[in-house]
């Protein structure tokens, strides 16, 4: 599953989520965020929300992330675009 916040991508692997017991995912975002995170058939989801709400609501703060890698499965990654980052790599020989 994934979705999109005003300038992140979060990407979360819910073949992961099944076997996660803390669902620290879910619980952060109560906690750091608005709570778009939510538990839909013991996996975190954002269904009961627009796309757009999404967007509107999310504060971007990473807590999902950071949780889950720490008490979690490790099921969440997100994308952070920074422009130019892709063409400063390459003239370094980084990527």
């Amino acid at each position: 599953m994934e979705f999109e916040e005003r300038t992140i991508k979060v990407i979360i692997d819910t073949t992961k989520c099944p076997d996660c017991v803390s669902k620290a995912c879910v619980e952060a975002c109560k906690l750091y965020s608005r709570g778009i995170l939510q538990l839909s058939d013991g996996k975190p989801s954002v269904s009961h929300l627009s796309p757009e709400e999404v967007r509107r609501k999310g504060t971007e703060c990473l807590a999902c992330e950071y949780e889950c890698w720490r008490r979690g499965n490790n099921a969440i990654r997100i994308e952070i675009p920074i422009k130019g980052l892709d063409d400063y790599l390459r003239k370094r020989n980084l990527k």
